[in-house]
């Protein structure tokens, strides 16, 4: 065993973990970081968040060079140059990841490189690629592996015409066809970039809705434009199974009661996440896990073996990077005897097509099941000054206040930047404000942000430019 005992041991450098590793130094803990791949940064920055944006937007500038810009009166000859696309995603994803090392340099965090394996408590055995094996001790743990995609039964990953988010990043050719399983975010994100770059994009969801958990009608605007752009959707629908034979995908897709044999050149499963526990010894060290596997956790996410605490997309709650990151900052404050907390009904949730959807707090169907009665203020981006002299006349500003207090309980953005506007509203739900207090707050013109100031005066029927 290592003769370095350490204040805390992070179990993942995604950005729960290491954002975790880094506060905790800030605080004087001495900590270190186990990562088993290469590069910091986990799955967001390598193969998730970073890798997808980085292609969403050059697949934008590739769209709009083709079917936008010439409204703008510049004419010009455009052609895809897809390797040098994918070069320009990893110089990004390169560059993000060698500044967490800058970090952890920084603020003096360990970097253990290996798998690791909880021992026992207070014990982390770390192996790496060698097979080489060594121990190291911590008086806590902070389990932070994240999550894998999901499988689906009768339909195994080929990593080439079969696959799941992470080969979609790197297809080395655009595909004719595509078919994608799952209307979730990383479906739409991923599917909208291949359909931007040439393919015939088709979405199975075996739901009745885009985007299922996030208002309806906010999903509905989002469809319309996708559908605009080539995307087909088809709701009610699953596959049972896929191979490939030759350069094609066969793939047994049930609609509505029947079964048929479909062909595309990939098939992308998009069908969510799981927690990511495999080899960590949590079973064997009787950690409690709930029904879908996921890492039960108190208030100060303790697990249930003293000194033991997980974070991110191993517990309950959305599998979103900015969500770990609060978690990691608010256990790590907790352990050290500070009142970290995270206001989770004001997380936000971010579609990053084109246009973008962003969500946060209650949707109207949210409000109904609750029984709360509610005002909703809409604003068309159709009205609002600056989106229309960028071109973008498709989406709207949505904010869901309490019929009797006026207070904020959810926001709703259809449009362009709609994860940047989110921001606003996701600060004024924390702070507990409310429609007015938005509609009073004074707004720069020509902004889009001005179209949440409309939405704001829209709840109360106040609206001035529509």
């Amino acid at each position: 065993m290592s003769d370095d005992a350490f204040d805390l041991i992070v179990i993942g450098s995604g950005p729960g973990g290491y954002v975790a590793a880094i506060r905790a130094a800030q605080l004087g803990m001495k900590t270190a970081v186990v990562e088993k791949y290469p590069t910091l940064g986990g799955t967001c920055l390598n193969v998730g968040c970073i890798p997808s944006k980085a292609l969403l937007d050059s697949s934008e500038h590739f769209a709009f060079a083709r079917h936008g810009i010439a409204a703008h009166g510049v004419r010009a000859t455009v052609e895809l140059d897809l390797p040098t696309m994918l070069a320009r995603k990893d110089r990004v994803v390169q560059e993000l990841t060698r500044g967490v090392e800058g970090l952890f340099r920084k603020n003096k965090v360990t970097r253990l490189t290996g798998t690791g394996r909880i021992a026992a408590p207070g014990v982390v055995q770390v192996t790496g690629a060698d097979g080489a094996t060594e121990a190291h001790r911590a008086a806590r743990i902070l389990i932070a592996t994240g999550s894998k995609p999901a499988r689906l039964p009768g339909i195994a990953y080929d990593d080439r015409r079969i696959v799941h988010s992470t080969h979609a990043l790197a297809l080395p050719a655009v595909p004719e066809t595509m078919i994608v399983i799952g209307a979730g975010a990383i479906g739409l994100e991923l599917g909208s970039v291949w359909a931007r770059l040439g393919a015939k994009v088709a979405v199975l969801e075996f739901q009745d809705r885009a985007v299922p958990g996030m208002d309806r009608k906010s999903g509905a605007l989002l469809q319309r434009a996708l559908e605009k752009q080539g995307l087909a959707f088809r709701f009610g629908a699953s596959a049972r199974g896929a191979r490939v034979e030759g350069d094609r995908v066969r793939v047994t897709v049930v609609e509505k009661d029947a079964e048929r044999e479909e062909t595309c050149d990939v098939l992308l499963v998009a069908v969510g996440r799981r927690p990511y526990t495999d080899g960590l010894g949590a079973r064997e060290l009787g950690l409690a896990t709930d029904a879908k596997g996921r890492i039960e956790v108190d208030a100060s996410f303790a697990t249930s073996v003293p000194g033991i605490f997980a974070i991110g997309d191993v517990i309950a709650g959305p599998m979103l990077a900015h969500k770990a990151e609060e978690e990691g900052i608010a256990a790590v404050e907790r352990m050290a005897g500070m009142a970290g907390h995270v206001a989770y009904a004001c997380i936000p949730n971010v579609v990053y097509t084109w246009p973008e959807l962003a969500s946060v707090g209650l949707s109207e169907e949210d409000a109904a099941a609750k029984g709360i009665v509610v005002a909703i203020g809409t604003f068309p981006f159709l009205a609002n000054g600056r989106a229309k002299a960028m071109g973008e006349r498709d989406g709207q500003v949505k904010i869901i206040a309490d019929a009797a207090t006026d207070r904020v309980l959810g926001a709703h953005i259809v449009g362009p930047r709609a994860s940047d506007l989110i921001a606003e509203l996701a600060t004024a739900m924390e702070l507990g404000a409310s429609a007015e207090d938005i509609a009073r707050s004074v707004h720069a013109h020509p902004t889009l942000p001005e179209a949440v100031k409309e939405a704001a005066l829209a709840v109360g029927k106040r609206a001035i430019h529509i």
